[in-house]
């Protein structure tokens, strides 16, 4: 589970724990205001916050470890590690650990992000006055090597361990966000996203023979430290937005797409309102 120390992580890594999981509970905290880490920011096609907001920046430097300790207290099984995703080397460290630490690896959760505003626009702040930065090589790299890179890589360690011990039950699931327009104002972000959707959906074709499904989920806004009243008044007037969503809610999908009743749900992008 990755992006895992708040928000839709934490409280995804929660509720797998609950049903039994032994869970692997991977993050990491942003250096300072406006560094990437810790999970993504706008759910549904609203734009993400802005890295100085102090609430959400000090939500998304919770250490990991309170949340597996927390499910420890529980009576569940969780260690956490944190660990930058831009690197390519960590999702075979991460697999090494959990099976070291839990045991073989059956369900994997793409969820953390690299966190960028960008924009092709000269704008220097979006229409919630947050900041914005112009595209650049560094954006993109970031943004594409936690949303993109990290997951087709966990993906594929995922396949290459699960066929190595002849295992015949597994379960992907991404987290995306944007729509048909993209995502003005996390233009990077948006194009991430929808590279890993398409990592996904390739892996539901191809690994269907092994017994692993892949899914992508698409959270509607989800108050993860971000959401303002100025963000709940505009979802509000929205046709397309009906509700700002709490963490869990959207974790119970994800638990439901990871258990043995969705065996026939693979291949989808599934879009919560």
């Amino acid at each position: 589970m990755t992006g895992a120390n708040q928000g839709i992580g934490a409280a995804t890594a929660r509720a797998l724990a609950a049903r039994g999981v032994a869970v692997l509970c991977a993050y990491l905290r942003p250096s300072g205001p406006g560094e990437g880490g810790g999970e993504g920011s706008g759910e549904g096609d609203v734009p993400g916050p802005s890295h100085t907001a102090d609430p959400y920046h000090a939500a998304r430097s919770v250490d990991g470890e309170e949340v597996a300790a927390e499910i420890r207290r529980a009576g569940g099984r969780a260690e956490a590690c944190e660990a930058d995703l831009a690197d390519p080397a960590v999702p075979g460290r991460l697999f090494d650990l959990a099976e070291d630490r839990l045991g073989p690896v059956d369900i994997l959760v793409n969820n953390a992000s690299g966190c960028i505003q960008d924009t092709f626009t000269p704008d220097p702040a979006d229409r919630f006055d947050r900041p914005l930065r112009p595209v650049t090589a560094e954006t993109w790299s970031r943004q594409f090597s936690v949303d993109a890179m990290a997951p087709a890589l966990l993906i594929g360690e995922l396949a290459r361990r699960h066929r190595a011990r002849g295992a015949d039950w597994g379960r992907i699931v991404g987290l995306t966000s944007g729509g048909e327009l993209g995502f003005p104002s996390e233009v990077s972000y948006g194009a991430a996203k929808a590279a890993q959707t398409d990592y996904t959906l390739s892996a539901a074709a191809e690994l269907a023979g092994l017994g692993i499904t892949a899914n992508v989920v698409r959270p509607p806004v989800t108050d993860t430290g971000w959401v303002t009243d100025e963000v709940r008044r505009f979802v509000a007037s929205s046709p397309t937005h009906f509700h700002v969503a709490d963490p869990a809610e959207v974790a119970k999908t994800i638990v439901f797409l990871a258990s043995d009743e969705a065996a026939l749900i693979t291949g989808n992008v599934i879009t919560l309102r």
